[in-house]
């Protein structure tokens, strides 16, 4: 994760706006939300007129540009106009899902958003974070992977990855169990916590126990301000949002499971050797069993 403090630019600013939003304060909130509400018509707007529309001190504008980790209001709004030049207009379908669109447009505004989120995830996905987490990961005695609800899916899924590959890892979605498990690890092994708001007492509470044990934290969640980031030592923000129709949605489950695959992937590739042959004898224990369930069945 970039440290804002440390100068870097984001590369999507409306990206960045949404995973931060829960965090700001109330003002810088209603700073957000213009901007999430229409980026082009903030992009246009000078600070005087941005501060008129809100009903907002330009001086306090200046501070949500800099918690947002731009220069100031001009850096901010030259980075809007980037981000919405970019949007071609195939790509734009205004509005969340209401309770009378067609299905065309349903099937158009999901697409962009699961689109969108894997491009912005991919965008502030820092790759020397991931190297990091995965040198963890493939060095670890023991992994484990807390998230509940849908992050659950993506918890499991990473462990059935690793699995495959060798590694032994263990993910719950039961809060006590959790709590058992990370109690117990020590250092030298991995605890992932998985949460889209990074603020879900389920994940928390274990993360904070493997935090004690000595075990490397790694957090997958959306906002790099939440509680979840803060304990972690290592932090890979997904993107992508949840709305009244669509609670744990497909768009922020595909963002965290685009970060697990990427994870997978360099963590197979450090292990090269020893993944490979694991891939290779779990994949002919499934054809064999396979075989056998096909051969049963048609004698039967």
């Amino acid at each position: 994760m970039t440290n804002e403090n440390e100068g870097a630019t984001p590369v999507n600013p409306i990206a960045t706006v949404r995973a931060v939003l829960p965090s700001l304060t109330p003002a810088a909130q209603t700073i957000a939300r213009l901007i999430l509400d229409d980026p082009a018509s903030v992009a246009r707007s000078t600070i005087t007129e941005v501060s008129a529309i809100s009903g907002i001190s330009e001086a306090t504008i200046v501070r949500t540009a800099r918690s947002l980790g731009f220069a100031g209001y001009s850096q901010l709004r030259f980075a809007l106009a980037a981000a919405v030049a970019r949007d071609t207009p195939e790509r734009l379908v205004p509005g969340d899902l209401a309770p009378d669109d067609p299905l065309t447009d349903v099937i158009a505004k999901v697409t962009r958003a699961e689109s969108q989120a894997l491009a912005d995830t991919a965008a502030q996905l820092d790759p020397d974070d991931l190297a990091a987490v995965v040198d963890a990961v493939a060095a670890a005695r023991r992994v484990d992977v807390y998230g509940v609800g849908a992050s659950g899916l993506v918890a499991a899924d990473m462990v059935q990855k690793l699995l495959r590959i060798g590694l032994p890892g263990n993910h719950f979605t039961d809060a006590h169990l959790a709590l058992t498990s990370a109690a117990l690890l020590r250092e030298g092994d991995v605890a992932v916590g998985v949460s889209c708001t990074g603020e879900t007492p389920d994940v928390l509470g274990p993360v904070r126990a493997a935090r004690r044990a000595g075990a490397t934290v790694v957090a997958i969640t959306n906002n790099p301000r939440s509680s979840l980031a803060g304990l972690a030592g290592h932090v890979l923000i997904s993107a992508g949002r949840e709305s009244a129709f669509r609670p744990g949605a497909l768009a922020s489950r595909i963002s965290q499971l685009l970060i697990v695959d990427c994870l997978f992937v360099g963590v197979a590739q450090r292990t090269f050797d020893a993944s490979d042959a694991a891939l290779r004898a779990t994949r002919v224990a499934l054809d064999d069993y396979l075989g056998d369930a096909h051969r049963r069945a048609r004698t039967a």
